[in-house]
């Protein structure tokens, strides 16, 4: 698995499962710990972002999805695909 926003989305919802656990629940501090380095991903992803707007690039790796080759060719005129999962 490559390190993605995608990994820290997972990282997130793998730590919320621990915490929700009733047999065997992740500390708080511990959670607590996850959260802030999620927090400070999601941050410089941000400054990514506007540095790709900024500087007229066309993407950043960290922002990929996890299997590129997957992904769809675009019609003229669409830029990107948002999928959304519930799990």
């Amino acid at each position: 698995m490559s390190n993605n926003i995608s990994t820290v989305r997972q990282h997130l919802l793998d730590t919320l499962a621990d915490l929700r656990n009733r047999e065997n629940p992740m500390e708080v501090e511990r959670a607590r710990a996850v959260a802030d380095v999620a927090r400070v991903l999601v941050d410089s992803a941000k400054v990514e972002v506007d540095f790709i707007k900024a500087s007229g690039a066309t993407g950043s790796d960290f922002m990929l999805p996890e299997d590129e080759e997957t992904q769809p060719q675009l019609p003229n005129g669409i830029t990107g695909i948002r999928r959304h999962q519930i799990k």
